[in-house]
């Protein structure tokens, strides 16, 4: 796997059963012996007191197996995670999706939508899935750009070593596109705007993999991987190289 993605993963723990599910599914991305620090803010979310939160990463500790490390802190959510990444100096960030839709989560300043733009480190936004199967089926978006290629190289790395399916999509509609690429990466082009054309492709997917151009910020809020993370219906990968 790219050392750059699943090399040091941290999961966010709060209490919910979305957070679980990010357990779950970093327990099957990852692979074994790539470290997972379990990460209990007693400020986050639902975890609002001491014992909530060591409960919680009783049952994420079931999930990821003796590889992980417990560990809990206290404050202020995004700072005290930002911080908690460039100590474990972390390759991803994992935590379940919250039931706020993007604009809310901007509005409100939640801790999903921060993450997304500050953490220096790839992503991912884990929603729903089915256990017994996932990821069956990976979606990649390409637009021809280096960044791009990170997030191909890691989709068609998952997708050999797990047996996943892989489909390509590039948006002619792109702004951005590298037409000249797209003969050697082998892509389904489709017409819609990008955020439209991989929302789309990933209904009938269990992961779905953008890269990250690292913009933050204001910048950040009109990008394709971090309105795919809010707006897709399965789980998303956002890679930063």
């Amino acid at each position: 796997m790219s050392e750059d993605v699943f090399r040091r993963t941290l999961v966010v723990i709060d209490g919910s059963e979305s957070g679980l599910e990010a357990c779950r599914q970093v327990a099957q991305l990852s692979q074994a012996e790539g470290p997972v620090d379990a990460v209990g803010v007693v400020h986050f979310a639902t975890a609002t007191d001491t014992g909530e939160a060591d409960e919680a990463l009783d049952e994420a500790m079931a999930l990821l197996d003796d590889r992980a490390v417990r560990r809990r802190i206290d404050g202020f959510v995004t700072s005290a995670l930002l911080a908690e990444l460039r100590t474990f100096d972390a390759t991803l960030v994992a935590f379940g999706s919250s039931d706020h839709r993007r604009a809310g989560d901007i509005l409100l300043g939640g801790s999903a939508g921060e993450l997304l733009h500050k953490a220096p480190c790839s992503v991912l936004v884990a929603r729903p899935s089915d256990p017994a199967t996932f990821p069956q089926t990976i979606v990649v978006g390409h637009d021809g750009s280096p960044d791009a290629d990170v997030a191909l190289t890691a989709a068609r790395e998952l997708a050999q070593r797990l047996d996943s399916s892989l489909q390509v999509v590039t948006s002619l509609a792109g702004r951005l596109v590298d037409h000249a690429r797209l003969g050697e990466v082998g892509v389904t082009t489709v017409a819609e705007p990008p955020v439209v054309a991989l929302v789309e492709a990933a209904r009938d997917a269990d992961l779905l993999v953008v890269g990250s151009r690292g913009l933050h910020g204001v910048e950040a809020l009109g990008s394709v991987s971090e309105r795919v993370a809010y707006d897709a219906p399965c789980s998303v990968l956002v890679v930063r190289g």
